[in-house]
């Protein structure tokens, strides 16, 4: 059977950057889903799966499209649907199922390690990672954990950064997903300017890309195949 994914924009240039490489090769078909701009009542009965995607605003903004995301979360996980956030997706999935969301110590922007926990290494998507690893960071929020949710990752400056729930609602915090190109592009968004003047040293985009390009593969490619198993 044909599986396709409705993927949750915040803002257009916060995409699917690698997630999408791993879909298309594993023959899964995507739609985005852009509520912030074209509005509308999405069925999530229509999607294999749901991704929610990151963005400059917060997941505690009282914005019509962000309340509309948090109980279209609520009703993909009764009904059992794969769920996967991406840094604001990973905040929004943790207030629909209870969880505080709240500015984090500091801003963590650029590449960052995390590290794994023991249940990481026994987790069907970050199986076998033990050893920490350079990501790219781009958040000043940060969340309790759901109830019933099991920590995968944390780094240095927040001490939550992923997370599972059940089998198959997954929360990241950080940006497995760019591309050297996106975060060039990110730098340069107007909505980012504030972000970027508390930076301190300018972000390579390629720092660690060929690394993170790799890990984005083995996860994503698995979390691929959890769909097609659901």
């Amino acid at each position: 059977m044909p599986c396709k994914v409705l993927a949750f924009r915040h803002v257009p240039f916060e995409h699917l950057g690698r997630i999408a490489d791993s879909l298309k090769h594993h023959s899964i078909t995507c739609e985005y889903v852009d509520l912030y701009s074209a509005g509308g009542h999405p069925d999530v009965r229509d999607g294999d799966a749901l991704i929610f995607m990151g963005g400059p605003m917060s997941a505690n903004d009282d914005l019509p499209y962000i309340r509309q995301e948090l109980d279209l979360i609520g009703d993909a996980v009764s009904l059992g649907k794969p769920i996967l956030g991406v840094c604001l997706g990973s905040q929004l999935i943790a207030k629909a199922l209870g969880a505080r969301v709240y500015p984090n110590a500091v801003r963590e922007i650029g590449w960052y390690p995390v590290h794994w926990t023991g249940e990481a290494a026994r987790d069907p998507l970050l199986g076998g990672l033990t050893a920490p690893e350079t990501v790219f960071h781009w958040h000043g929020e940060t969340f309790d954990l759901p109830a019933r949710a099991e920590l995968l990752a944390s780094s240095d400056a927040c001490p939550l950064q992923a997370y599972r729930v059940g089998q198959n609602i997954y929360g990241l915090q950080f940006h497995l997903e760019v591309t050297p190109e996106m975060v060039a592009d990110w730098c340069a968004q107007d909505a980012n300017c504030g972000d970027m003047r508390e930076i301190e040293n300018p972000i390579d985009p390629h720092t660690n890309a060929d690394r993170l390009s790799e890990l984005a593969t083995l996860v994503f490619g698995r979390w691929s195949r959890l769909i097609k198993d659901a």
